[in-house]
C-alpha cells in the first residue's frame, strides 16, 4: 500500500510549529508524501516513527549504488513504468563477457567505445567476468577487469571462487551467483563489500529467494532476470518491474540483470536487437558478448532518449565545430543547439565534403523556428555569440550561412556584425550538401 500524508500525521507530534518549514503537521505529512520533503526535517519526530515510515516513504523499487563517492553507478530508484509518465531515475548500464581466455582480445574493442555525446560520456561500465572453473585464474581476470576503471560483475556459484576474486574485483563490484541453494552463503561474503546478484530457476523461486535474502537483513540485490530464452527473459523483467511499480510488491523492488551473452549466443545481429528491446524493457544491467563501436553508437543513443527528461531538450554546447578539416579560414556556418537540428545539420555538411566552421548558440535547446519564434534565435542573440566567442580573432572568414527558415533576420545580422557576409542556406537540411559543393564565396 503505498504511504498517505493521514498514515505520517498519525505518527507525528502535533506540535503546530514551523520548524519543518510548514504551519501545521498535516502540511508537512502531505509533503512527505508526496516526496517533496524528508522525514528527518521534522525535529519532533521519533525515532521509532522514522524507521516505521522509512521504508514506505521509499520508491517501491529500491535504489543500489555500486560503488563510493564520484565513481559510484545507480541503479534503480523507479518510480513508473513508462517513461511519459515521469522521467525515469537511473539509466541501464552496459557491460561485456570477458573470461581468462577472451579478456586480452576483448578490452580493445571495449575501450573504444568511449565518446562524449550532449555532454554525457559513453563508455562500457562493467565487465562481466565469468568462472570458468578455476578459482586463481578467476580471480586474476576480475583484477585485470578491475584495472579498466570499470565495475565488475562475477559471475560465478562457487562460494571459495566468489571470495578470492572479490578480493581483487575494486570497489565497484556485483556478486552475480546466489540462487536458492547457496544465498545464505553468499550473503556473508557479499557483505557490505558487493551488491549481490539473484536468479532462480523460475520466477518464483527467484521471490522466495530474495524474500529469504530480506529476512536475514540483506537488501543490497540484484535480479539476475535471464531465463532460458529470450520470452522467459523478457517475461520476467516484465513481471518483475510490474508487480514492484503497479502492484507495490516490495520484494521484486530491485534493479535487474538480463545476460544477452547467454541469449544470443554470439550472433552480433540478434544481441543488438535484443539490447535495444530490454533498455526499453527492462534491464538495468545488459550484458553483451561484445561491444564494438559500430554498434554501441545506436544503443547508446537510445539509452540517451529514453533516459533524458522528455520535458528538457537536449542541448549541444554552444562552441565552434570545425567540420571536414575547417580552419580559421574556412567559412561559418550557423545554427541552434537542439540535438537533433545539430547531428542532422552536421551529419549534412559532413556529407558535403567542405570544411566549415559550424557555429553553435544557445537557443534555448529548441529548434530553429521554435528559438525564432521565442526570442531565443535573433540578430542580437547571433551577435552576442559572436562576441562571447571571440568569433572575429579566431576564424579569419568574413561569410555566415544562416538557417533558410530564418531568412528575415539576414538584414539584421549584417547590421550588427559590419563587415560579414550573411548568405542565406536552403530550408531543408537535405539540400546542403548540394548547396556547399556548388557554393562560392
Amino acid at each position: 500500500m503505498a504511504l498517505k500524508g493521514l498514515d505520517i500525521f498519525k505518527l507525528t507530534p502535533k506540535t503546530n510549529c514551523k520548524d519543518c518549514g510548514n504551519p501545521t503537521c498535516m502540511a508537512f505529512a502531505m509533503k512527505v508524501a508526496q516526496g517533496a520533503i524528508e522525514l528527518g526535517k521534522c525535529p519532533h519526530l521519533s525515532e521509532e516513527a522514522k524507521t516505521q515510515l522509512g521504508d514506505a516513504a521509499a520508491p517501491p523499487m529500491k535504489k543500489i549504488e555500486i560503488g563510493k563517492g564520484e565513481d559510484k553507478f545507480t541503479l534503480g530508484g523507479e518510480t513508473v513504468l513508462f517513461r511519459h509518465d515521469k522521467t525515469f531515475v537511473s539509466k541501464n548500464l552496459f557491460a561485456v563477457a570477458v573470461c581468462e581466455d577472451s579478456i586480452d582480445k576483448k578490452l580493445p574493442d571495449v575501450r573504444r567505445v568511449d565518446y562524449d555525446r550532449l555532454g554525457e560520456r559513453m563508455y562500457v561500465e562493467f565487465l562481466n567476468v565469468i568462472d570458468k572453473g578455476d578459482a586463481d585464474k578467476f580471480a586474476d581476470t576480475a583484477k585485470k577487469a578491475a584495472a579498466e576503471g570499470r565495475g565488475v560483475i562475477l559471475e560465478t556459484a562457487d562460494a571459495a571462487a566468489a571470495e578470492k576474486a572479490l578480493a581483487v574485483a575494486g570497489d565497484r563490484v556485483i556478486l552475480n551467483g546466489a540462487n536458492a541453494a547457496n544465498y545464505e552463503r553468499f550473503a556473508e561474503i557479499a557483505g557490505e563489500r558487493a551488491a549481490l546478484g539473484v536468479s532462480g530457476k523460475t520466477l518464483d523461486e527467484l521471490y522466495d529467494t530474495v524474500a529469504a535474502l530480506e529476512k536475514l537483513g540483506f537488501k543490497n540485490l540484484i535480479l539476475d532476470v535471464t531465463g532460458e530464452t529470450v520470452k522467459d527473459t523478457f517475461a520476467a523483467a516484465v513481471q518483475a518491474r510490474r508487480a514492484a511499480l503497479k502492484d507495490n510488491d516490495r520484494t521484486f523492488g530491485y534493479p535487474s540483470i538480463v545476460n544477452l551473452h547467454k541469449l544470443a549466443k554470439g550472433e552480433a545481429h540478434l544481441q543488438t536487437a535484443l539490447a535495444s528491446v530490454f533498455t526499453l524493457k527492462y534491464g538495468s544491467i545488459i550484458i553483451m558478448s561484445e561491444m564494438e563501436y559500430a554498434q554501441a553508437l545506436p544503443l547508446y543513443g537510445l539509452r540517451q532518449n529514453i533516459y533524458t527528461d522528455p520535458q528538457k531538450p537536449m542541448k549541444v554546447e554552444p562552441g565552434i565545430y570545425p567540420i571536414g578539416g575547417a580552419d580559421e579560414n574556412s567559412i561559418c556556418v550557423t545554427t541552434v543547439d537542439f540535438a537533433l537540428t545539430y547531428f542532422v545539420v552536421s551529419g549534412e555538411l559532413e556529407r558535403s565534403g567542405v570544411p566549415l566552421n559550424l557555429l553553435i548558440s544557445d537557443a534555448g535547446g529548441y529548434s530553429v523556428l521554435t528559438a525564432w519564434a521565442a526570442g531565443k534565435l535573433s540578430a542580437g542573440s547571433i551577435a552576442k555569440f559572436m562576441k562571447d566567442f571571440d568569433i572575429e580573432g579566431k576564424i579569419k572568414s568574413r561569410t555566415l550561412v544562416i538557417p533558410g527558415k530564418v531568412a528575415v533576420l539576414k538584414g539584421e545580422i549584417e547590421e550588427k556584425l559590419a563587415g560579414w557576409k550573411v548568405v542565406v542556406a536552403p530550408n531543408e537540411a537535405v539540400e546542403l550538401v548540394k548547396f556547399f559543393r556548388e557554393f562560392k564565396s
